[in-house]
């Protein structure tokens, strides 16, 4: 009996292995800074569209990879990021098979959150390796396009309003919950505070403070619009990164409002290479050490 409860065991303690290994931590980190760039490149765009220097360029990720492949070496850029796209999608996928390396990690809403993460920048990476392909800034479909374009399918299907309204409401729940997160400072619970000196701990938390709060609000911004599309059974209401943060722009605060989202996308972009700096990851040392029966194996960092 208790034999077979070993070999049971044996699956999950291999994946953990493989979960919480210096290749999957690589892998995290490497992930970050595509992300970053990403975030800090459609903010940019969006700070010169608020400015009134519209340069003609989607503020989304398809400008930014339009951006990144015109600058020199464009084409190895890309394939830079689209290596750390795949790292990411694959750490993403990790954690939602094996769960996170902190405290909280093992739950099922961590994990499909992980999952819808993964798929999301396995979506991004393929675009990306399209734009690479054809080289410079083509090959890249803007958001609000492809937005418009699945919820016109989708309403198409049976019962597809009611998905498209469920995925609108989704996504406003996701961009509250970001934004409520960072304003508690929970992201800090995935940082290694300690090795931080005091002046670099309050710059980070400002990065994700500000960057938080603007991505919960760009992600609410777009929810409420597919949301719209649903209600009002018209796709042409669903707005991608680039029409939902350009809309800020039509609201009484004028274009100050897009400029402040836009900048604190740049700002979650820093902090992005700042997650990727100080995340906490396995303790992958000590777990070869510790015998298999110790009280101490497949440990999880803690997130105090």
């Amino acid at each position: 009996m208790e034999r077979s409860q070993d070999s049971a065991a044996q699956p999950k303690s291999r994946g953990r292995r493989v979960a919480d290994s210096r290749a999957v931590e690589v892998a995290s980190r490497v992930g970050l800074c595509a992300r970053g760039v990403i975030y800090v490149l459609v903010g940019i765009l969006a700070v010169r569209i608020g400015l009134g220097s519209d340069s003609g360029k989607e503020a989304d990720r398809s400008g930014a990879v339009g951006t990144l492949g015109e600058q020199p070496f464009g084409r190895a850029l890309l394939w830079a990021l689209v290596v750390g796209l795949a790292a990411m999608a694959l750490w993403r996928l990790a954690e939602a098979a094996f769960g996170q390396t902190v405290e909280g990690g093992d739950k099922w809403s961590r994990r499909l959150g992980s999952l819808g993460m993964a798929v999301f920048y396995t979506v991004i990476c393929i675009g990306v390796v399209q734009t690479a392909l054809v080289g410079g800034s083509g090959g890249s479909r803007p958001s609000d396009e492809t937005s418009k374009e699945y919820t016109a399918r989708v309403l198409d299907w049976p019962g597809g309003r009611v998905i498209v309204g469920v995925f609108g409401a989704v996504l406003i729940v996701v961009g509250a919950v970001v934004l409520v997160r960072s304003l508690m400072r929970k992201f800090e619970e995935d940082l290694r505070t300690e090795e931080m000196r005091p002046a670099t701990r309050r710059v980070v938390a400002i990065l994700g403070i500000v960057g938080g709060v603007a991505c919960g609000v760009v992600a609410a911004g777009a929810g409420l619009s597919v949301l719209l599309a649903a209600v009002r059974y018209d796709p042409s209401q669903a707005k991608g990164l680039d029409e939902t943060l350009r809309s800020f722009a039509a609201t009484p605060a004028g274009p100050a409002l897009l400029i402040a989202a836009a900048v604190g996308l740049v700002l979650f972009g820093l902090y992005s290479f700042c997650e990727a700096r100080w995340r906490k990851a396995a303790a992958h040392e000590s777990t070869a050490e510790q015998p298999a029966g110790s009280a101490g194996s497949g440990t999880r960092p803690s997130a105090s």
